[in-house]
């Protein structure tokens, strides 16, 4: 099975410009094989990701190899960032995403949850120190709107949940601690659109979002490379369209904000950007401030509600 599974994977990856230079055998966290697929850009192969499928996939379902060779087709442009792992939130957070456990795996505490663990870590340009271990927790009701509980399926709205919850003060980035909760409810799905949906914003956000995102992910980690400006992932963080980036971009362009690349879906932070460093570091420190939990100084005179 891991051999069948093996050619599959190459060939949508060869598909889409990428090329697995190596993969190994894995283990979900509750039992059961696992394949741990090293994917890289062919025309770069230093460019790498890691995909990690349940050795029983099933590839011979459309819907299935439809999604796999969606998520590809995003890697291979995602691949393209000087920092691929790294991702901004709305409130100016440079996050890097790794160390994550797919598939999902059935709760081990009794309750009627699928979970799967990663790490988030603070990145902004210095040693990576601060951090989060996540459990992202999906409930029975918003499991059945995932075609199946695999990476290449989740691993988006993943990752905009975290950034979400993030913002909202209920993770905290410590030097060293325990796995914080990410709840994934119904309430990040709309039924009747049929789609995730996390932030809603104006147009002067999605304007800020991409300033920030050029900012970190190309000024300050990318060594002025340019970087995928048109991700669906963002624009499903944003609830917004591919089309709406490219508009808020182009903005950013005329401003003098963002330098355009030869790909018109990339960008790189521009010198009149990068000059508003005290700005982005003073979002960033205010941001930090505000996920740190709070004493709460009446209970030092005793007031409770016990």
């Amino acid at each position: 099975m891991s051999e069948v599974l093996a050619i599959q994977v190459a060939a949508v990856a060869k598909a889409n410009g990428l090329v697995v230079v190596a993969s190994e055998a894995g283990e979900k966290y509750s039992g059961g094989a696992t394949t741990k697929f090293t994917i890289a850009l062919a025309a770069d192969p230093a460019k790498t990701e890691l995909l990690e499928l349940s050795e029983g996939f099933e590839f011979g379902r459309a819907d299935l190899m439809d999604g796999v060779k969606s998520y590809l087709a995003e890697s291979a442009k995602r691949l393209k960032n000087p920092r691929p792992d790294c991702y901004v939130t709305l409130h100016g957070l440079p996050l890097s995403f790794g160390k994550f456990g797919w598939p999902f795996h059935e709760s081990t505490s009794g309750a009627d949850t699928s979970l799967v663990h990663g790490e988030v870590r603070l990145e902004d340009g210095g040693e990576s120190v601060l951090h989060a271990k996540i459990a992202a927790s999906m409930t029975v009701t918003f499991r059945d709107v995932v075609p199946a509980p695999e990476q290449p399926f989740a691993e988006s709205f993943i990752y905009n949940a975290v950034r979400k919850t993030m913002d909202q003060g209920q993770l905290e980035l410590v030097k060293s601690g325990n796995r914080q909760p990410v709840p994934l409810t119904t309430r990040y799905y709309s039924a009747k659109q049929k789609k995730f949906i996390f932030n809603d914003t104006t147009a002067d956000q999605r304007k800020a979002f991409l300033a920030t995102k050029a900012y970190w992910l190309s000024g300050v980690l990318g060594g002025g490379e340019p970087v995928w400006m048109l991700d669906p992932r963002d624009a499903q963080y944003l609830d917004t369209s591919v089309d709406e980036l490219r508009a808020a971009a182009k903005t950013l362009t005329e401003e003098g904000l963002l330098q355009p690349d030869a790909d018109a879906e990339y960008f790189a932070a521009s010198a009149k950007l990068m000059e508003h460093r005290h700005a982005h570091e003073a979002l960033l420190a205010q941001t930090l401030e505000s996920i740190k939990p709070a004493f709460n100084e009446s209970m030092r005179s005793g007031a409770t509600n016990m």
